[in-house]
């Protein structure tokens, strides 16, 4: 049987952890969380499931360095430094050709997983993706992680269910967009949707057979990389195949067009870690409902998300309710909680001014 190989996609920014996630420190590169790193705890939640040496992760090359030293567990050429960022679909690509070439077969197993979310049972996780595999590797299918929506989140694509083949499988009707207020209500209450995991599991050969029919561009560059990285080439061909690949995601290239994708829906606990809000799933909040990391004082202060980067930095509030206060040693932020999501926004405001580079 052939080996399963894990790729974990950690080229972000992860801006809307902004100002403590940084150009030089992306949100996978911070310990907000716990005593590691979320890129160290997406990677041992995995073992012993996948052996260190089948863990592959594509990043941007400015950062692969830096995971190299926070995981010597992983062969330094495990660690993938994309020369620019493409989104998922070119990501996919890549990891099928060297996933190939390392393997020497499209039977290999490909599990493919974001960089960012926050599972505490690993037991559970890694059972599910032990089913994923077996299923993949008698199916041929493509199949993806659904999580059980429990509450009406406009912050999450979802996974609308189709025909049920199995105790928690069914076939993918169709994937939807982040929703309105509105219509995730509607979808919470019809009980045929998922929280769209952006976990997938499939063959090498799967994935390269519909990469063929529906982006054959995508197809032509992770042939081109499997050659490379058997030849030695590969960090040349990697910059000049990346310099004219297009950028479009998997959803978009592949999960949007397919006819085999199949929903497994999760027996564990997730949290995708998209803003400052997180923070509230947790932290013990305080008798106030103030969620609290570092130091901290208030007078009728009430539901707040509380955090500073310098742990000997007071921060102190007064009459302040559903605010998110984050502080740093060059900059501070404050802005309602339902204002978390602008904070995209509000960066691409500064880049327009040059003195302000310094806090990026």
């Amino acid at each position: 049987m052939a080996a399963e190989y894990c790729v974990i996609m950690a080229g972000g920014k992860g801006e809307r952890f902004w100002p403590c996630s940084r150009e030089e420190t992306p949100k996978q590169l911070l310990n907000i969380f716990g005593d590691t790193t979320l890129i160290e705890q997406t990677v041992l939640r995995l073992v012993p499931m996948i052996p260190f040496e089948n863990i592959l992760i594509v990043t941007n090359r400015k950062y692969a360095d830096k995971m190299r030293a926070l995981l010597p567990q992983l062969p330094p050429d495990n660690i993938i430094g994309e020369p620019c960022g493409r989104d998922t679909a070119p990501c996919v690509a890549l990891a099928a050709g060297v996933i190939k070439a390392r393997a020497g077969t499209e039977d290999a197993v490909m599990l493919l997983l974001p960089s960012d979310h926050c599972i505490h049972d690993a037991a559970n996780f890694q059972k599910d993706l032990k089913s994923c595999c077996e299923l993949a590797r008698k199916s041929s299918s493509l199949i993806t992680i659904g999580i059980p929506p429990t509450f009406p989140s406009s912050d999450y694509g979802y996974i609308e269910c189709g025909e049920k083949i199995g105790e928690r499988t069914c076939r993918v009707r169709k994937f939807v967009e982040k929703p309105s207020a509105g219509r995730a209500a509607e979808m919470l209450a019809s009980g045929n949707y998922k929280w769209n995991s952006g976990m997938f599991v499939w063959k090498v050969g799967t994935v390269l057979d519909i990469l063929r029919r529906h982006a054959p561009d995508l197809a032509d560059l992770s042939s081109a990389l499997e050659k490379a990285w058997l030849d030695g080439t590969f960090r040349d061909v990697l910059s000049a195949e990346y310099e004219t690949c297009r950028k479009i995601s998997i959803d978009y290239a592949v999960m949007e067009k397919a006819d085999n994708i199949v929903v497994l829906e999760a027996s564990f606990d997730w949290d995708d870690i998209g803003n400052w809000t997180a923070l509230s799933h947790h932290f013990q909040p305080d008798k106030a409902g103030n969620v609290v990391v570092g130091k901290f004082e208030s007078l009728n202060s009430h539901d707040c998300i509380i955090f500073s980067g310098a742990p000997d930095h007071l921060l102190c509030a007064i009459d302040m309710n559903d605010a998110v206060i984050v502080h740093t040693p060059d900059v501070t932020l404050f802005c309602p909680k339902n204002s978390t999501p602008k904070i995209k926004e509000f960066l691409a405001m500064l880049a327009g001014k040059p003195e302000m580079k310094i806090h990026f």
